[in-house]
């Protein structure tokens, strides 16, 4: 008689079964265990004449199985980001209602002693329109108000500078908003900002003013502490949760938002050249759509078009696959229509709004249009704070932006005898430079007004960069003449990645450790200056704290970091050339910028055969 080795793992079913128990989602806790039942249906059979394979069937179930509960979703400096799906390693109501636990412990811990005479800790709730996000939210209102903690919830999806703004505006001490940003949409996520008593000298009020950290993303030990009381809690079904008590905002937060937004780059002109600018916008299926275009109206800016394909939120999001207006081909639609409607701008932002991304006519390039690369943006609006566009600086005032994106920002402050700051990637960190009026990174994410929002903002950003190129059509000129002017002024800045995605992640732990101990000493005939490892470093000694990366600064302007994915199994290499500008005429230019395109191709090359992976 013959015998079968199931093929999955017993601790991996037992593991299985216990979540599935102590699941609160009948659906998810039975797709768990059909999948278990389907995963111990095949097997290995150790019978005479067996081919020795087993089951196709369930051996693609028991490696499901392994991947959703064989570890936890880890929750990190961005929160929670995964797949949807059951299980421990998947954002599902569990994990939400296990995460929501947590985190009003941890506000308990540290809010309520820090200022017990303001009464419980406060929480804003927000979520966009992916699939899960509102269940994913009430869930959170309900574990915060069984939790003692004041829940208010967002009225309808809307995006996440509306939430980033409101832990500010309502002086939470803490804000969740649900949301997987541009991901695919088999994705979904839960980031957390601290506010109010939960950063130090931040409340409102308090002596020393507004403290940078007030209303941004988590960062450590905070992250490290929440995920230490998430791990306390017990299975999900036995967490406590409100029938009711929780309070949903009226529409009172986004008016306060999209006041502020709209009157950055103050009133409009009486001659109406803001209204004269005709803008194609895309939401690309997300909650940005309705927000931008009135917060675009206000300003002044009415001739606003959205592209309908991608107007209203859709969790399919069914023109694209991946909905991050950098990718090929996100922007063809919105393109398409700028064309047929003789636009001067088009703007897109993402899912979420938190990013933003544009494009203008340009006759030199194929289809009569070109997005500007995060980088660009990123000096055309740092150049615009610095000159005085929305308003007198503080004598303190700092442009910030992430290692990896240009040093052509750090040209724009000392020109303006400003102050510049270099942080770690992601804006939890570009957030909380004293002294910020404007940072970016360049993964198209822009904080064009750190007053109102701590974190990224693609809506407060599409009013400046629209009212800008407005203002620059009235005196005929464009965006593209201010990259000019830039480029005369500091040489062009010519920026590029490159990404080598591996299966085996011990592939770039090896090839760090290589590149460590064996740093090149030249890249594309570019002599490598200066050798800097982050990972070894301190705010003293390389301006960030440590982290896993690799930065070479070249002879004759340029540098190259080289740093792991902290979001996908992938080697990702940062790129910058400067070529100089000779005598300053358009000639000039134009062979400056061909010498830095040769010049960055070659450095591409260059560290892809670097790496060899």
């Amino acid at each position: 008689m013959s015998g079968t080795r199931t093929l999955l793992d017993p601790r991996t079913a037992a593991r299985a079964r216990a979540w599935a128990e102590g699941d609160v989602d009948d659906d998810d806790r039975a797709a768990l265990l059909a999948l278990l039942a389907r995963a111990e249906g095949g097997g290995v059979h150790d019978g005479a004449g067996d081919d020795g394979t087993g089951d196709d069937d369930a051996a693609r179930a028991a490696a499901e199985v392994a991947s959703a509960v064989d570890g936890d979703l880890e929750f990190g400096t961005a929160g929670l980001r995964g797949a949807l799906g059951p299980g421990s390693n998947r954002m599902n109501r569990a994990v939400v209602v296990r995460a929501a636990a947590g985190l009003a412990s941890h506000l308990h811990r540290v809010a309520a002693p820090a200022r017990a005479e303001d009464g419980p800790p406060m929480c804003v709730i927000g979520y966009d329109a992916r699939h899960g996000s509102v269940r994913f939210a009430r869930d959170t209102a309900a574990v915060m108000t069984a939790a003692g903690v004041r829940a208010l919830l967002l009225p309808r999806p809307l995006p996440t500078p509306v939430l980033a703004f409101a832990v500010r505006h309502l002086d939470a001490d803490a804000g969740v908003m649900v949301t997987a940003s541009h991901n695919p949409p088999q994705d979904n996520g839960y980031k957390v900002y601290l506010g109010g008593r939960c950063t130090p000298g931040g409340e409102v009020g308090a002596p020393g003013g507004d403290a940078p950290g007030r209303g941004a993303q988590i960062v450590p030990p905070a992250d490290a502490q929440i995920a230490a009381d998430i791990a306390a809690q017990p299975p999900a079904r036995e967490v406590p949760r409100a029938e009711r008590g929780w309070s949903v905002l009226g529409g009172d937060v986004l008016e306060a938002y999209l006041r502020e937004a709209s009157a950055l780059p103050g009133d409009p002109p009486a001659d109406g050249r803001r209204s004269a600018l005709r803008v194609v916008l895309t939401p690309v299926h997300g909650v940005g759509g309705a927000v931008v275009a009135e917060a675009l109206r206000r300003a002044g800016v009415g001739d606003v078009t959205v592209v309908p394909e991608q107007a209203d939120p859709d969790p399919d999001f069914p023109t694209t696959a991946f909905p991050n207006p950098e990718e090929p081909g996100v922007l063809d639609l919105a393109l398409e229509l700028a064309r047929r409607r003789d636009a001067h701008l088009v703007v897109a932002v993402d899912p979420d709004a938190d990013r933003c991304a544009v494009a203008v006519p340009d006759a030199a390039r194929e289809g009569g249009w070109r997005a500007l690369t995060g980088d660009e943006l990123g000096a055309v609006l740092g150049e615009h704070v610095a000159s005085g566009g929305l308003g007198p600086l503080p004598p303190d005032a700092v442009l910030a932006c992430s290692l990896v994106s240009s040093s052509l920002l750090g040209r724009v402050a000392a020109a303006h005898g400003l102050g510049h700051a270099e942080t770690l990637t992601g804006f939890k960190w570009i957030s909380r430079a004293p002294g910020l009026v404007f940072g970016y990174e360049e993964a198209i994410g822009y904080c064009v007004a750190p007053q109102l929002v701590r974190d990224k903002d693609g809506v407060s950003t599409a009013v400046v960069v629209t009212v800008l190129a407005a203002d620059l059509r009235s005196r005929g000129r464009t965006l593209l003449d201010l990259l000019d002017d830039l480029a005369l002024q500091h040489g062009v800045h010519a920026t590029g990645q490159v990404s080598v995605r591996v299966d085996d992640l011990s592939l770039i732990s090896g090839a760090m450790a290589r590149l460590r101990s064996q740093p090149p000493a030249q890249l594309a005939g570019s002599a490598v200056q200066q050798v800097d490892d982050l990972s070894e470093g301190s705010v003293e000694t390389t301006g960030v704290p440590a982290t896993d990366g690799l930065r070479w600064t070249l002879a004759g302007g340029g540098r190259v970091v080289v740093r792991p994915s902290g979001t996908e199994p992938k080697l990702k290499c940062y790129l910058e050339v400067v070529q100089p500008v000779g005598a300053g005429g358009p000639g000039d230019l134009a062979q400056a910028r061909e010498a830095a395109g040769h010049r960055l191709a070659a450095l591409s090359a260059a560290v892809r055969d670097l790496l060899a992976l």
